[in-house]
């Protein structure tokens, strides 16, 4: 029987968790502002819409409320298709950036215990 493998598993520090988490919650953050910045910069410059009313449009359509604005041509509404198929992916990536260090510390810490349990074996 081969040898077990054993991993050192550490729990890190409450300030070194939350400098973690923060890193990965504005990791998300960021990825929000370029999802949003995409479409702004495609609905101003593609549907001829000004900034304010792009920006609209962005963002009823990045968080699922639909489109303000009619789009005047196919091009237009080709752009908005493809925007609100990639707006649908960018929540559910969010989530997991922001939930992974929560659900990893968790599972560490039942790692540990399940450890101990077991007298480490």
């Amino acid at each position: 029987m081969p040898a077990r493998k054993t991993h050192s598993l550490k729990l890190r520090s409450p300030e070194a968790f939350v400098r973690h988490a923060a890193g990965f919650i504005l990791l998300a953050v960021a990825f929000l502002a370029v999802a949003l910045g995409i479409g702004v910069v495609g609905y101003h410059e593609i549907s001829g819409l000004g900034w304010v009313d792009a920006l609209l449009n962005a963002s009823m359509i990045l968080t699922g409320m639909g489109p303000v604005n009619t789009m005047p041509d196919d091009a237009a509404k080709i752009f908005a298709s493809c925007y609100a198929i990639f707006s649908g992916a960018v929540y559910p990536a969010m989530t997991a950036l922001i939930l992974y260090p929560f659900l990893h510390r968790m599972l560490v810490i039942l790692n540990l215990q399940q450890l101990g349990e077991d007298g480490g074996e």
